[in-house]
């Protein structure tokens, strides 16, 4: 979602670009969709970038190595998440989007308010100001939150690889965590679509798939990233 003034700037000519972002708690089960959405995307006949965060370009996955693996005050990781996210914007987001193409990444600025600002306990005004600073005139077109209880999200990561130092935190981190990703959904109905990760694969995958289809039919008489 973006102001008139990147749609200056020759994108009339590719009105089918979109902006989607899949958050949730960790071991919610986002990144196991996350190939197959990007799959029924190409599908479709639009062209399609799946990145990360943080991450998405060489600095970005330099910083997330830094993130999570080395202990840092709340302040700096929130300065790091949003390096790397400003980074990921001026080199890949923002020139996939002005060509028309479609985008889909593993988190973005909403995981900055639930983990930094629900979890670290970091003020959101604070959080505000350094997406002012970064993205003003951007926001996601779609928002797929993959909700799950902590409880559950925690069993799976304990059988899943090593875990990096987000994902050892404390049970109550996580239930903060949530309930900020729940809190921002609440503010913004229409661009959040909330996900019951606790159901069978075919069931996720059949709600994804409608609201993408929502998308792709929306999207023939838009211009990328447009609401």
């Amino acid at each position: 979602m973006v102001d008139q003034s990147r749609s200056t700037a020759g994108v009339a000519s590719a009105p089918e670009g979109c902006f989607i972002t899949l958050e949730g708690v960790d071991g919610a089960g986002k990144s196991t969709h996350m190939d197959w959405l990007a799959a029924q995307v190409a599908a479709a006949g639009r062209d399609v970038l799946a990145t990360r965060e943080p991450g998405g370009t060489d600095l970005g996955e330099a910083l997330r190595a830094l993130l999570l693996q080395h202990d840092m005050h709340t302040d700096t990781e929130a300065l790091l998440m949003f390096a790397s996210r400003n980074e990921h914007l001026v080199q890949r987001i923002r020139p996939a989007l002005m060509q028309g193409r479609w985008v889909i990444c593993d988190r973005f600025t909403d995981a900055s308010y639930a983990y930094q600002g629900g979890g670290r306990g970091m003020a959101a005004a604070r959080i505000a100001l350094l997406e002012q600073w970064v993205h003003a005139d951007l926001q996601p077109d779609c928002t797929f939150l993959f909700d799950l209880a902590p409880e559950i999200a925690y069993q799976r990561l304990l059988r899943s690889r090593e875990r990096d130092r987000f994902e050892r935190e404390a049970m109550v981190f996580f239930e903060r965590t949530r309930a900020a990703y729940l809190a921002r959904a609440r503010q913004d109905p229409q661009r959040f679509c909330i996900i019951d990760s606790s159901l069978p694969v075919a069931h996720t995958r059949a709600c994804l798939q409608a609201r993408l289809d929502q998308l792709l039919h929306d999207a023939g008489g838009r211009k990328p990233g447009e609401a």
